[in-house]
Parts: C-alpha cells; structure tokens; sequence
C-alpha cells in the first residue's frame, strides 16, 4: 500500500524536481546578470575616475574654454550612464532576490515531497519487516508444535 502511495507520487515528485532545477536554472542567470551589471558599474566609475584624474593633469597645464566645456559635457554624460547603470544594477538585483525566493519555495516543495515518500517507503520497509517476523515467528511455532508430538 505505501508502495502504491510511492508510485502514485512519482509523478508529481519529478515535475517539483523539474521545476526545482528550472527555479535554480534561473536563479543562476539572474546571478549571472547582477554580476554583469556590476561589472559594467564598476568599469564605468573606474573610467570616470580615470577621466577625472585625466582632467586634474590637463588642468595644470592649462586648458581652453572649448575642452573646459567639452570635459563638462561629457562627464555629465557618464555621470547619466552610471546613475542609470545603478538603476539597472537595482533591477537586476531585485529580480535576482525574487529569482531566489520562487527556487526556496520549489527546494522546500521538493524537500517535502521527497521526505514524505521516504515516510511512506519507512511504513513499507517496517510492514513488511512486521509481516516476516511474523511469518518467522509462525514458522518457530509450527516448527516446535511438530517437535512436541
């Protein structure tokens, strides 16, 4: 019977393994993307201060007006992109904690699942370790019966 209960869940057990392994699948990709969004972050702000290091060494030398105004406009340009690249970071960030939390939720549906066919495997195991010691305990009993007459 815990057997018929075992095979009945088979089923179901592979397809919250499926969905499992997909949860984790994604949770990896999302990983994958933080990861990529922080490096593109980070190059941006070393290239900026790279830039501005730049600027600091020109500025002793002395510089126009033209390249002042240049070397404004485009460092506020790449202030935009890292202001939108945090943004992006934040995103990629948010989706990753919710990539995590739909795989523990599919992890701990699995867990259980497979905790429960060990149960019912448990009850087998022991109603057929009952049903031969009874057997055994028959069999001693006849066994003895026969040694008496």
């Amino acid at each position: 019977m815990a057997n018929d209960r075992v095979t009945r869940l088979a089923p179901v057990v592979d397809m919250a393994q499926r969905a499992e392994r997909e949860a984790a699948r994604q949770l990896g990709h999302c990983q994958g993307l933080v990861g990529q969004a922080e490096n593109k972050l980070n190059d941006l702000e070393r290239y900026r201060a790279d830039y501005q290091q730049q600027w600091m060494e020109e500025g002793r030398r002395g510089v126009s007006g033209q390249w002042l105004m240049n070397y404004q406009r485009f460092l506020s340009q790449l202030e935009t992109a890292i202001g939108q690249q945090r943004q992006s970071l934040r995103w990629h960030q948010d989706n990753l904690a919710k990539a995590r939390e739909v795989w523990q939720q599919r992890y701990a549906r699995l867990e259980g699942l497979r905790k429960l066919v060990q149960r019912y495997l448990d009850e087998a195991r022991l109603a057929a370790d009952k049903r031969e010691q009874k057997q055994l305990d028959d069999f001693a009993q006849r066994l003895s019966g026969r040694e008496e007459r």
